[in-house]
């Protein structure tokens, strides 16, 4: 285990420094050259280079074709480094105290998760079981795609570069899938850190200007990992007073305070004994639902929304596609600050269009987002929006508004979302989604409270920072800007209204009406206005929020020749601000269709792309405000700091086991297996030594512990969670009858009907255990007649089928 702790830490240590000249050559504006961001560029290309490969067939998916695909990168880390080797040299000479503080980040970050995940490694419930059967089928498929392991027959139809990133990093350095589950997310904690450390030390630095020494970047930039993965939102500090019995009568376990704040397990009086550590079994699992919906009739919607953020991510240990792209996403960040600071600036003519951006530029940005879909897909819109927002008030910044901005736009996003797509075409051609169009948000705004509450420790800093432009007297249009920022509210009503209306002419529209005691959509708009407007406190804060934020970008003028650009990163952090503002509105009105019916899933995912965009605007905010503000505004600052960490420092003890783990430490995530059911274990590892094939195991429900003979081998079972893979697919057709048809192979007494089952979806192995015994009456005998035992042990019995038998009865 060591071993592979320590080969996969070294293994992106030196796929960082491998990719270093190309990130100095397509970062070069970065103060930091791309230093920080290098890992992350590394991996995702290298990672993009062998998928490709293994797609089109020139690659296998082994330790060769993963030696091959890094010879390529090194390839071109020598081609963007050739002849600037010195000059290289005397830039790292000239700052290795900011490349300490980034190894020390990583470092740091590094063990600091370790110690998390070896303490809390196992991969149950939630969503862990999936993550854990992707990276082992990954790491068990010859090519991609691979194969989906809880639907044989078909490939995974879910973003999974992130999984297929985790199992090359696996393969070459001999871990198990088990464990390269944990050590992935140690990764992308350590990454992310350093990640967010180098885009607010290059924020910093370009702040800073020709005022150099004023603020220390090398310093103040460890607020960039503060805020994106530990500062948190509130529930915390309500956790803390709840648990403490503060607004509660004891005696008769009543409380007026809690509830008015109307969050559901805060709803019952605390357990005894009374004290500031919450005792409640999984207490931090609130934090992730702090926005309660709450309809006409002030009933709280059983689907009320996901609202997490990364320090609950971690907390939690999911390996979900939202965590695998953090350090991706600061990449991208990183990138498309590179582009603001002029990194980009060309002057090309292609076809007789005049293309204002460099080639190699372009090329990366392409391949980066297009890996932003493959890996969340959820984050492109919002990720291309800033990288060509960026390219946008670059060219403001020369030249001023006016119309040739859009065309100058126009030039870089049509043929970067083009190529963006098609680079990873072998992906979007078998993806399939549960995505249906837009529907309207109309009987549930967000509460003002639940806002302040999930958002606070950011909104804070950046209004702070807000007000300080204004002291500064930054120049700002304040009229077109209030337009805007009402325009887009208005919008966003209009198309809640229309959408509506269409909902109201079907039957899932007249059942929602009825729901809520009306008797015409009219009737319902009407009272939904009302509602709407008693929960005006949010739309009043991200009205300020746009609307300052856009009145500031559009008080931009061109630069001037010797105009002091000390403050010209601004518009970018702006930019940033305005955006997540956008993503967090949006769903006040609207959301995507999917399997929930409700605004769920787009919460959980909006916000999740606001808070990094709002931590990184209120990391700067913080240090921005601490080196110039009053004194007031600092003591405010470290109030509401310490209240976002509250969180964090209660809930990671509190699901490490307070880092002493009853069972010792370890990090494979299948671990748990061989401790309480060795059998089981033992079963499962022969099997994911055995040939390739499809396994027959007992289907049931998700979150459970069915399917894990698939999860834990890399091997296909015939299904799996039926529900996640309704999800993937958006619908159940190519599931069709296999969950009964399972049943029956286990069931029936005869062998013709079991033998024309395990034909049907070309079974090999077929395993009974104790699920199988308590799933189904298991009819054990045919498989003793006309099979042999690969595999027995205390009740556990893996059945193989000969394919000279499958052979033969498919041939008459």
């Amino acid at each position: 285990m060591f071993w592979n702790l320590l080969s996969w830490y070294f293994l992106i240590l030196v796929l960082g420094w491998l990719t270093f000249p190309l990130a100095y050559r397509l970062l070069g504006k970065l103060p930091d050259r791309g230093y920080t961001l290098s890992r992350a560029l590394g991996l995702l290309l290298w990672g993009f280079i062998f998928w490709l490969s293994c797609s089109l067939g020139v690659l296998r998916n082994n330790p060769g074709g993963l030696l091959f695909a890094l010879m390529v990168l090194l390839a071109l880390s020598l081609w963007a480094g050739w002849r600037n080797w010195g000059e290289m040299w005397d830039w790292v000479r000239e700052n290795r105290r900011m490349i300490i503080t980034a190894e020390v980040v990583f470092l740091v970050g590094f063990l600091f998760m370790t110690l998390v995940r070896a303490s809390d490694p196992d991969a149950t419930g939630t969503e862990k079981p999936m993550e854990l059967a992707f990276i082992n089928a990954i790491l068990n498929s010859e090519t991609f795609p691979p194969h989906d392991p809880w639907l044989s027959g078909y490939a995974i139809s879910y973003y999974h570069f992130g999984y297929i990133l985790a199992a090359m990093l696996a393969k070459l350095t001999f871990t198990s899938g088990g464990v390269a589950f944990n050590l992935m997310l140690v990764s992308v904690f350590a990454m992310s850190a350093v990640g967010a450390y180098g885009v607010l030390f290059n924020l910093l630095s370009s702040f800073n200007g020709r005022r150099k020494g004023e603020i220390n970047p090398t310093r103040w930039g460890l607020f960039g990992p503060l805020f994106l993965l530990f500062v948190s939102n509130l529930e915390g500090v309500l956790e803390v007073l709840h648990q403490a019995g503060v607004g509660w009568d004891l005696e008769t376990g009543t409380s007026r305070l809690w509830g008015w704040i109307n969050i559901e397990s805060l709803l019952n009086p605390p357990s005894p004994p009374l004290s500031l550590a919450p005792q409640r079994f999984w207490w931090w699992w609130q934090a992730s639902r702090v926005i309660q919906d709450i309809d006409l009739l002030g009933n709280v919607s059983g689907l009320s929304p996901i609202d997490e953020f990364p320090a609950f991510s971690f907390v939690l240990g999911d390996l979900h596609p939202h965590v695998l792209v953090m350090p991706f996403v600061m990449l991208v960040v990183g990138l498309a600050l590179n582009v603001f600071l002029g990194g980009m600036d060309g002057d090309k003519k292609v076809l007789g269009f005049h293309l204002p951006y460099r080639w190699d530029g372009f090329l990366v940005s392409a391949v980066l987002l297009g890996g932003i879909a493959f890996l969340n897909t959820w984050d492109l819109p919002v990720f291309f929006t800033l990288l060509v927002g960026a390219f946008t008030l670059r060219q403001v910044m020369r030249q001023g508004w006016g119309w040739g901005r859009l065309g100058e736009l126009l030039t870089l996003a049509i043929p970067l979302g083009i190529l963006s797509l098609f680079l990873y075409l072998p992906f979007f051609i078998s993806f399939q989604s549960q995505a249906g169009g837009l529907l309207p948000n109309l009987i549930y705004p967000t509460r003002g409270l639940y806002l302040w509450l999930m958002f606070g420790p950011l909104f804070v800093p950046i209004f702070l920072l807000f007000g300080w432009l204004w002291r500064e007297k930054a120049e700002a249009d304040w009229g077109w800007g209030s337009v805007l920022s009402l325009f887009v509210i208005v919008v966003l009503l209009l198309m809640a209204i229309l959408l509506g209306f269409r909902l109201a002419s079907t039957d899932a529209g007249q059942a929602m009406i009825a729901s809520q005691g009306e008797t015409s959509s009219f009737s319902l708009l009407i009272s939904a206005l009302s509602h709407r407007l008693r929960y005006g406190v949010t739309l009043l804060t991200m009205g300020a929020l746009l609307t300052v934020g856009m009145s500031y970008l559009l008080g931009l003028t061109a630069q001037k020749e010797g105009e002091d650009r000390s403050s010209s990163v601004m518009p970018f952090i702006l930019l940033m601000v305005v955006l997540g503002g956008l993503m967090v509105l949006a769903p006040e009105f609207i959301y995507l269709q999917d399997n929930f019916g409700a605004r769920m899933n787009t919460i959980f995912k909006f916000y999740y792309q606001a808070w990094m965009l709002w931590s990184l605007s209120a990391g700067f905010a913080v240090v921005v405000l601490f080196s110039k503000g009053s004194w007031l505004a600092k003591a405010l600052l470290v109030i509401v700091i310490l209240l976002g960490l509250v969180y964090p420092l209660l809930a990671f003890p509190t699901k490490a086991s307070n880092f002493q783990p009853l069972n010792g430490y370890t990090l494979d995530a299948g671990e748990y297996l061989e401790t309480y059911q060795p059998d089981e274990a033992a079963a499962i590892e022969w099997l994911s030594q055995a040939e390739d094939g499809v396994v027959a195991e007992a289907i049931g429900g998700q979150y459970s512990s069915y399917a894990r003979v698939a999860t834990h081998s890399g091997q296909p079972t015939v299904l799996g969670w039926p529900g996640h893979e309704g999800q993937w697919r958006g619908g159940y057709a190519e599931v069709g009858e296999r969950e009964g048809d399972i049943r029956t192979l286990y069931e029936t007494p005869s062998w013709e009907t079991a033998l024309e089952i395990i034909q049907r979806y070309d079974i090999r192995y077929i395993y009974i255990g104790s699920l199988e015994k308590s799933a189904y009456a298991v009819n054990p005998s045919k498989f003793e007649q006309n099979l042999q035992a690969g595999f027995e042990e205390d009740g556990v019995v893996v059945y193989v089928v000969p394919e000279i038998l499958q052979e033969v009865d498919g041939d008459s």
